[in-house]
């Protein structure tokens, strides 16, 4: 054993190309991936990761991060698939685990005839990430239908924070503030028409279709929304719909991403931000801000 962790408490993945596990299918090998039997478990993994000091990073649905290619030297524990329950509370209240993703989750919403999460249909990642960033699209954000949320502290205690104690702003909360986990979150929805709900995720769907390149690996959104202005237009306006640079570029389709274009390495998804992030400065003097995170050596 490489680690000083108890394998009997999840799925332990050595050496594992996180390639396999992001959605802009770039980044070398996690020295150890840990999907969590339960939650449980995942208390204990931190526990025996903080007592080693090894390092580590927590991810879900893995579609808002690249990872180097030199990969990560340490620990990821993932969540997707696990801690993924979703179940109804009360009569317009669901809770919904860490690990669900949002589709499972608004679908779920959708057949109890609960409306509020429409927005959240179409949004790749899983709730923990949802949470962390205040996902929002379509006019919706996280902020709008979380009562409450469940974390771990910084002592690995069990704490449930109200909705508007959460500190929730455009891709930001307060799990970004302090050293917080998340384990679920109770969303407080309102009684709907299931035809209507439908209709509604048919046509955010659509609308995705056609605007974004979904057949293509990325992580959606790459830069955060400027101050006043609006990413892609500025990619746009700057020339660079359908740029290409080595493996990565500008979707041609929506200006507000790098894709993997042709087995890109990270090192050329993060050389494509680098120079979108510089043209648009140089020509607007407008600085974009990285919506996704890197993690990795």
């Amino acid at each position: 054993m490489l680690f000083d962790i108890n394998e009997n408490l999840g799925d332990f993945f050595y050496d594992e190309p996180m390639k396999n596990h992001t959605s802009f299918c770039v980044g070398g090998p996690a020295k150890l991936l840990i999907k969590p039997r339960d939650e449980e478990a995942l208390v204990e993994i931190l526990k025996s990761i903080r007592k080693n000091n090894y390092k580590y990073y927590i991810l879900g649905n893995c579609t808002n991060i690249i990872v180097r290619d030199k990969g990560f030297d340490g620990i990821i524990i993932k969540l997707k698939n696990k801690l993924n329950d979703v179940k109804k509370v009360s009569d317009k209240e669901i809770y919904a685990g860490t690990g669900a993703s949002m589709k499972k989750i608004s679908e779920f919403a959708m057949e109890n005839s609960l409306t509020g999460l429409e927005f959240a249909h179409g949004i790749p990642g899983s709730l923990g990430g949802a949470i962390v960033m205040n996902a929002g699209a379509y006019d919706g954000e996280i902020k709008n239908v979380v009562k409450s949320v469940r974390l771990l502290d910084e002592n690995l205690d069990v704490i449930e924070v109200p909705g508007d104690e959460m500190n929730f702003s455009y891709r930001h909360s307060l799990v970004q503030e302090r050293d917080l986990i998340v384990l679920g979150a109770t969303f407080s929805l309102e009684d709907g028409d299931k035809n209507k709900i439908r209709e509604k995720y048919e046509d955010f769907d659509q609308r995705r279709a056609d605007k974004q390149p979904l057949n293509m690996p990325s992580a959606g959104s790459t830069f955060k929304r400027p101050t006043g202005y609006f990413a892609g237009k500025l990619i746009d306006d700057s020339g660079l719909r359908g740029f290409t640079h080595k493996g990565a570029g500008i979707s041609e389709k929506h200006c507000g991403f790098v894709v993997n274009k042709n087995k890109a390495t990270a090192q050329d998804v993060l050389e494509t931000i680098e120079i979108v992030q510089k043209v648009v400065h140089d020509k607007f003097d407008v600085t974009l801000e990285r919506e996704v995170k890197i993690i990795g050596d």
